[in-house]
């Protein structure tokens, strides 16, 4: 296949993943139908894979589908990046940022925009929205459920269970697994945070309308443990800070029937760089691409 029909043919597949109808699709590229389904199974039979379900019912993308949906719109944010050569990116995160995604993501984005400062800027809990609430950070690495607001985008990557954290001294450590239901009264650590996400670590609405009980309030995932070390309390944590934050003396336990935590990427709908753009486009196609650890969902 020649480059020029590649491109061609390529921009007949993303006019139909975004009509997912044949018909509509032929209309705004100004091409008959039949011609447009031909173009498409090619492109098919070239790539070994179907890129679409054709029902009675309508048409979606299979999973390789949506790969190369994101793969093709990384390209071209990517090539739009380019031409702003010194633009710098401020990456807002918490914590361990999107888990071992993050180097992948990093490295992806890198290769493609080498004319771009990447610069990675951690938050504290007070603010879950990483720095684009206040317009310090151009695209974040967030863990919903955040304050809301209305130029707020987001992008789904994966989701890993929440587990317990409790002092290796603590009864509940030497545990294969628990339940909400018995640390109804245990003391809690609680995050310094807006209500919404205060209460999504504290897992408050799988609690039956029994209040936590609030041991000690911190600020940081580094005072978290601090407090938990002096037994202050214990708290619900991401499970992949066990293998980003493991320190002697604590001790980290599964919990049973506990919704698990959403990794997204997340912009501002009112930021035009096409940097910005360009590394939301490149963490959803990594993600699709990237082997995640054992008990990681991709999404």
């Amino acid at each position: 296949m020649q480059p020029s029909l590649e491109l061609r043919v390529l921009r007949y597949f993303v006019t139909v993943a975004e009509e997912l109808h044949f018909g509509r699709a032929a209309t705004r590229l100004h091409i008959a139908q039949p011609s447009l389904s031909v173009q498409i199974r090619n492109l098919e039979r070239s790539l070994n894979t179907p890129l679409f379900n054709r029902t009675s019912r309508g048409v979606t993308l299979t999973p390789a589908g949506e790969v190369l949906v994101a793969a093709e719109a990384a390209a071209s944010l990517t090539r739009q990046a380019g031409r702003e050569p010194g633009r710098k990116l401020v990456v807002g995160f918490q914590a361990n940022a999107a888990a071992e995604l993050t180097r992948a993501v990093l490295a992806a984005y890198r290769q493609s925009n080498p004319a771009v400062q990447i610069e990675m800027r951690s938050y504290p809990f007070s603010d879950p929205t990483a720095g684009l609430a206040d317009g310090s950070a151009d695209v974040a690495f967030i863990r919903p459920p955040v304050p809301h607001f209305k130029e707020l985008r987001t992008r789904a990557l994966f989701a890993e269970p929440r587990v317990l954290v409790v002092s290796d001294a603590s009864e509940l450590a030497t545990r294969s697994s628990v339940r909400i239901e018995e640390l109804l009264n245990e003391p809690f650590i609680a995050r310094n945070a807006p209500k919404l996400w205060r209460e999504f670590w504290l897992a408050t609405d799988a609690r039956h309308n029994h209040p936590p009980v609030i041991g000690s309030e911190v600020s940081t995932v580094d005072e978290c443990f601090e407090a938990i070390l002096s037994q202050q309390g214990i708290a619900f944590t991401q499970a992949s800070t066990q293998r980003f934050y493991s320190r002697p003396g604590l001790a980290f336990v599964p919990v049973i029937g506990l919704a698990p935590s959403t990794v997204s990427v997340a912009w501002r709908q009112d930021n035009e760089h096409r940097a910005a753009r360009a590394f939301v486009q490149t963490a959803q196609s990594t993600a699709l691409g990237t082997s995640l650890p054992r008990a990681t969902r991709a999404i």
